[in-house]
């Protein structure tokens, strides 16, 4: 009986956020017990030629996102945003001077986070009030009429009203890299615990907790409520879904996937290859992904953003290599 006992207390450890201590030998949600944050793989020189057109842009991109009713594309660099319209091919940018290591849509707009502050971005360039913090904010969610926001150094997600800060959620997490809200439910990824979190938004807590994968880096939402995940380091796309949190799908993916986008459209997770240079699109409507589309990219292809409208895939560089856009 005791042997069952501990057993089953092992378990919930591994699936629930609160009560078993991040970070210390044994914990289940951690791949090892000094733990590094996986990483997108350093890529090789290109070798086919990249499909579409390129924009040339000498700054590495850290961030890309797009606006569907302006037909706005976004793409952040170490101290800029730069706002293009989109067409077959990219037209003259407005930049804008904001830092930004994310950038989300929310509300015909897009929320820049970074540099100790949240900043709103019109798609036609003006910026709204800035939201400032003591950490450092890197990525935003729109959830129930607030924005959550992920402070990674202080492992805690911000509750964001009225460009006000409400509260602060944390709990187990050692690193709150990405927060993410699938509309009835929000979720963390904590790249250092190697883990996704559940989180109770209304009551101000963590709540389940789950393994993801060998070296979780970047995950989405689709229409169907779930979470996807690029697993780099162990080579899978992974989907979650929530109220229970749990893992639906492990699916094999070589070439260390790693930037993730995904067309509510075409039900299409696009999922960037950083150790081969290419992007596939990833039909995910059914019980395991289907690839349907792979082409090859500009190097390091870091970041994604999909057109829902048309289905154009769009790729940056992390090593100044310009910006990509595919037809498909």
């Amino acid at each position: 009986m005791l042997r069952r006992k501990v057993a089953v207390l092992l378990v919930v450890c591994a699936a629930v956020g609160s009560g078993c201590s991040a970070g210390q030998p044994g914990d289940e949600l951690m791949v090892t017990d000094n733990p590094v944050a996986a990483a997108a793989a350093v890529s090789p020189p290109e070798g086919a030629t990249p499909a579409g057109a390129v924009t040339a842009l000498a700054d590495d991109v850290t961030a890309m996102a797009f606006e569907p009713r302006s037909g706005t594309l976004a793409v952040a660099s170490e101290d800029a945003v730069r706002l293009y319209p989109l067409a077959d091919t990219l037209g003259d940018p407005r930049t804008v001077d904001v830092a930004a290591e994310s950038l989300t849509v929310g509300d015909g707009a897009f929320l820049a986070a970074g540099a100790h502050k949240v900043v709103r971005v019109a798609t036609d360039g003006g910026t709204g009030p800035a939201v400032s913090f003591r950490g450092e904010p890197v990525s935003t969610a729109e959830f129930d009429g607030r924005t959550l926001v992920a402070m990674r150094d202080e492992r805690a997600v911000a509750i964001v009203k009225d460009d006000k800060v409400q509260r602060m959620i944390s709990g187990d997490m050692m690193s709150a890299d990405q927060v993410l809200s699938t509309g009835r439910g929000a979720v963390v990824l904590d790249r250092l615990r190697n883990a996704v979190f559940e989180l109770d938004v209304p009551g101000g807590s963590i709540a389940q907790g789950l393994r993801a994968g060998q070296g979780a880096t970047n995950a989405v939402t689709d229409r169907f409520g779930r979470v996807l995940v690029t697993d780099t380091r162990g080579g899978a796309l992974l989907a979650f879904s929530l109220d229970p949190l749990l893992m639906r799908q492990n699916y094999p993916v070589a070439g260390a996937p790693y930037a993730i986008a995904y067309d509510s459209e075409r039900d299409l997770a696009w999922v960037t290859l950083t150790e081969t240079n290419e992007v596939v699109g990833y039909d995910v409507a059914g019980e395991e992904p289907k690839e349907k589309f792979r082409f090859p990219t500009v190097s390091q292809p870091n970041t994604v953003a999909v057109d829902p409208r048309t289905g154009r895939v769009m790729v940056a560089s992390g090593t100044g290599d310009g910006i990509q856009v595919i037809a498909t």
